[in-house]
């Protein structure tokens, strides 16, 4: 699975993008037919400036996206993250078992 992480209106992490690539990859292993992930991480523009993580995977059929809104942004990245879970889950049993 490629992965892109890009950071808007933001300053890089390499922290952060290890940290997401770790977890990313933990799901591309369970789901093997993933192709692509595109993560953004901005900062939100209401008062609490909340860190935003918003996730989309490329797999055969539609798209899957998720987005969270956290106090940091390992907290979004793990919500995100599954929340993808759920829906590739539901993804499997739909489309595998016939």
């Amino acid at each position: 699975m490629t992965i892109t992480i890009q950071y808007v209106k933001m300053p890089t992490s390499e922290t952060l993008t290890a940290f997401t690539e770790k977890r990313l990859n933990k799901l591309a292993t369970k789901y093997n037919w993933l192709i692509n992930a595109q993560v953004f991480f901005k900062l939100g523009q209401d008062i609490n400036k909340k860190s935003i993580c918003e996730i989309e995977l490329s797999l055969p059929g539609p798209k899957i996206f998720a987005s969270s809104k956290a106090e940091n942004y390992e907290v979004a990245v793990k919500e995100a993250i599954s929340d993808l879970n759920k829906q590739l889950k539901k993804r499997k049993e739909t489309t595998y078992h016939h």
